[in-house]
């Protein structure tokens, strides 16, 4: 496994309270967590707590493929950070700055070893994407 975490960051017009409900409420979750439209999030679950888990189901819409995301949770800073290790034994943190108004969301993650880190940054910012787009129109 690599050591060198990836990081992806997306500026957010909106409060961080609101950044913080949508990306962590499972209501909103299964609006944007997924990268490419023909995805989607069926179900998401989330007990938001050290050692509490977070779960949820991402898969093509045409059923071809699709996979389970789980991780729990390490630490909780409410409307500030988190951080979680995933079922691989893979560590994230995730950042919430306020700034006037505007939130600066940053994640930093461990890559795994069987996909290419470029392509994994990628993934992760299309769905960090795919979580502002929504997060700004609702």
């Amino acid at each position: 496994m690599d050591s060198k975490q990836i990081t992806i960051q997306s500026t957010i017009a909106a409060d961080t309270k609101k950044v913080w409900d949508y990306y962590t409420d499972p209501q909103h979750i299964i609006k944007w967590n997924f990268a490419t439209d023909d995805w989607q999030c069926p179900w998401a679950k989330n007990d938001m707590r050290p050692g509490g888990k977070y779960s949820a189901r991402m898969e093509a819409k045409d059923g071809s493929f699709g996979f389970e995301f789980e991780a729990i949770y390490d630490t909780v800073v409410d409307q500030e950070n988190f951080s979680y290790t995933m079922g691989d034994g893979r560590k994230a943190t995730v950042n919430f700055e306020n700034k006037d108004n505007i939130t600066l969301v940053t994640v930093s993650f461990d890559p795994e070893s069987q996909n290419p880190v470029e392509m994994q940054r990628g993934g992760w910012q299309a769905i960090l994407d795919n979580f502002r787009k929504y997060t700004e129109a609702n």
